[in-house]
């Protein structure tokens, strides 16, 4: 005789997969987005002959460097806040997802000190305008992350709320790994291939 999960719980796990399949969906799109901005700068760099603003040779790439390593290291540390979570361990959860917020806002930080330390703005040709646009957007990704994790930080403090699925949190989770791999290729695309 076969056993099945009552209805409200199937009902409920229903739910979650196509929650985030539709969450996938969105990251796709994040995707496509992203990758015609790459795309882009790809196209003027390798078309335009005075690639940087006059007065500018290249970009410094040791602050930016250590901004990277702490936010792909960021990705580990919200991992490790959802195997706590898994083990229903929420003080862990929430030290380790504190700990990613505080990554991510170090980066943000790390980038607004670089932008005021550049000599040529987002008018300052096609470099200007492709670099901001690109760090811009990205740090507005990285930006909205934080905010997921500080609603997912909040909602830990209701008791049995992540007693049941834990959709919010691995969206948030994936949303994270979707934003540091977009930081590598971005990376390697702008201060990397100079």
């Amino acid at each position: 005789m076969e056993t099945t999960a009552p209805e409200h719980i199937q009902h409920s796990h229903d739910e979650e997969a196509n929650s985030m399949f539709g969450f996938i969906v969105f990251l796709l799109s994040e995707s496509v987005i992203f990758l015609s901005l790459f795309a882009g700068y790809i196209v003027y760099k390798t078309t335009t002959t005075n690639w940087f603003p006059a007065g500018v040779e290249g970009l410094e790439i040791k602050e930016p460097g250590i901004n990277t390593v702490i936010l792909v290291a960021s990705s580990f540390v919200i991992y490790i806040a959802e195997v706590f979570l898994a083990r229903k361990n929420i003080w862990g959860f929430r030290v380790f997802l504190l700990l990613t917020m505080m990554m991510g806002s170090y980066f943000l930080y790390g980038q607004a000190v670089e932008w005021q330390g550049l000599n040529f703005g987002f008018t300052s040709g096609v470099f200007g305008g492709t670099f901001y646009l690109l760090t811009g957007f990205h740090g507005l990704h990285v930006f909205t992350g934080v905010l997921l994790q500080f609603m997912v930080l909040i909602r830990s403090f209701i008791p049995g709320n992540y007693d049941k699925g834990h959709f919010g949190v691995a969206a948030t989770s994936l949303f994270w790994h979707f934003v540091d791999v977009i930081w590598i290729i971005l990376f390697s695309l702008i201060y990397l291939w100079q």
